[in-house]
């Protein structure tokens, strides 16, 4: 019986990548074109032509076919995964009116539309008000209608990656509940778009019509037509499936389809995630994501610079560690986990609070990063540990959030993304949190989670749990170590849970002085 195949696209913020997977899980074959072609207007935006999303996909599919042995009529279909929060505004021919907003720009509106007396009024009252304009100020919609009037006048279709590049696929302004991360009108709990009373609705400029259809993840949402089986070398005819947010994907592409597995996952912005059937708030107010099986949520928590400061600290102070292993041609995150394996288990006092940009609940708006405890012996080493570990008590606090506001005990880690790949890292992670910290067998497990998705979508594998054992599995495990996991036991109750609570007033007190972070 010939092998079947699964081609997963992971539109991910550095890169585009093409994956061809079998049933079983195992990466064939891979091609991946990095995304150079960001614009930054002005210190702190984030842009990208849409169409260079689009060229990047295609270039990354050729190279693939021209580097495989994996014939066309093996594959299955394709499903797509891409990076949250990133919004194109679509003119009625369907073409970019400006280019896309990527989810890490950080313009803000700062006259968002005024909600109605009784929302305001009932958000004061249940200490939401904040966390209201803090949305209508990061709404994309909101900046472009008040600083580009004209281009939002024009715009007839307002679309999430995900949604676009669906579009350029099918034809069909359609998107899938998984992908819905961002500030748009949706109900997270119901997977749709929000009710016409809904508050949403009166926070940002967006109607109905601008909007796409919503499907479940793993819809079949159409065919690959002639034009971009010739762009991509697609086959065409092949079935386009509806994918998931990359985090989504993550998720079940690490193996954690139950709520007392959880994932961590070490990008640039780290999170910590359960999947459950059960719509839960784990901070109050903030809702939940569609998780990439129906009908299930994600509870995740983010950390939202994560494994972005490792890579401010490699900038900043990494520069010889880079040299050196130009020079003996071996990966600089070698030579970085010697660095952390230098120092001992708490960097000998130096404590790191990772909020280098700050939340919306907890922590709040005012927040910022601290490091405390510095003295005389500490080196750049004593930094970079007390960065991952930061990051480690930052998301233990989170899974115990998640803990505490759900029921279910988590005894079971696993950590993706790319942070992962540091054995110091995973280390930490397993000491801080005192439980076996699991890594994946392959790194991209998005790209797996996709696939996952399109082989149940597909019925190459009867449910969720069938293509999970088959196509996902361990392959390290790093078990905690008893005298560290005292040491940072100590650290974090001690210590850590206590900094931010201390730390606040400050916080407000810098705020108010330096009008930084601005006020909601």
């Amino acid at each position: 019986m010939p092998k079947t195949y699964i081609l997963a696209i992971d539109n991910g913020t550095q890169s585009v990548r093409a994956l061809l997977f079998d049933l079983h899980g195992n990466l064939v074959d891979k091609s991946q074109v990095h995304i150079d072609s960001y614009q930054s207007p002005q210190p702190g935006w984030v842009e990208n032509d849409p169409e260079a999303f689009w060229q990047s996909l295609c270039q990354a599919c050729q190279h693939l076919w021209a580097n495989t042995n994996v014939p066309k009529s093996a594959i299955a279909g394709v499903v797509i995964t891409t990076q949250r929060g990133t919004t194109i505004a679509l003119d009625k021919a369907g073409k970019p009116l400006r280019p896309a907003i990527l989810w890490l720009d950080q313009r803000r509106a700062d006259a968002p539309p005024k909600l109605k007396w009784w929302w305001e009024a009932a958000f004061k009252l249940i200490g939401m008000r904040d966390t209201v304009r803090h949305f209508q100020k990061e709404a994309e919609a909101n900046w472009i209608a008040q600083h580009q009037p004209d281009i939002w006048a024009k715009t007839d279709k307002y679309l999430l990656l995900s949604g676009y590049l669906n579009y350029r696929f099918t034809g069909r302004f359609v998107d899938s509940v998984a992908s819905q991360v961002g500030y748009v009108p949706f109900d997270y709990k119901k997977g749709c778009w929000a009710a016409a009373s809904d508050w949403k609705w009166q926070s940002m400029p967006i109607t109905p019509r601008m909007l796409p259809e919503l499907v479940p993840a793993g819809t079949i949402i159409g065919q690959v037509g002639t034009l971009v089986a010739l762009e991509t070398g697609i086959p065409e005819g092949l079935p386009v499936i509806a994918g998931a947010a990359d985090k989504a994907c993550e998720v079940i592409g690490a193996g954690c389809l139950t709520p007392e597995i959880a994932c961590l996952s070490y990008g640039t912005t780290a999170t910590v995630n359960t999947t459950t059937p059960r719509y839960l708030e784990a901070t109050p107010f903030i809702p939940p994501y569609q998780a990439a099986v129906p009908r299930h949520y994600n509870t995740e928590i983010q950390i939202t610079r994560g494994f972005w400061m490792v890579s401010w600290f490699k900038e900043q102070f990494g520069l010889h560690e880079q040299q050196i292993a130009k020079e003996r041609g071996v990966a600089p995150e070698t030579l970085f986990d010697e660095l952390v394996n230098a120092v001992p288990p708490g960097a000998q006092g130096l404590m790191l609070q990772p909020f280098w940009n700050p939340g919306i609940k907890v922590p709040g708006p005012e927040a910022k990063g601290a490091i405390i405890g510095f003295g005389d012996v500490h080196q750049r080493a004593h930094l970079y540990r007390a960065i991952l570990e930061g990051l480690a008590y930052a998301l233990r606090e989170a899974k115990e959030r998640i803990e505490k506001r759900g029921g279910t005990r988590i005894t079971k880690v696993r950590v993706s993304g790319g942070g992962s790949q540091s054995d110091a890292a995973m280390q930490i992670t397993a000491n801080i949190f005192n439980l076996p910290c699991e890594r994946p067998h392959l790194y991209e497990t998005s790209g797996l989670g996709a696939a996952v998705l399109a082989a149940v979508s597909l019925q190459l594998h009867p449910d969720f749990a069938t293509a999970i054992r088959e196509m996902t599995r361990i392959g390290q495990v790093f078990q905690p170590e008893p005298a560290h996991v005292h040491t940072y036991e100590q650290l974090y109750r001690r210590v850590y849970c206590r900094m931010y609570q201390r730390l606040q007033p400050l916080y407000l007190a810098i705020q108010e002085i330096t009008g930084y972070p601005q006020k909601s």
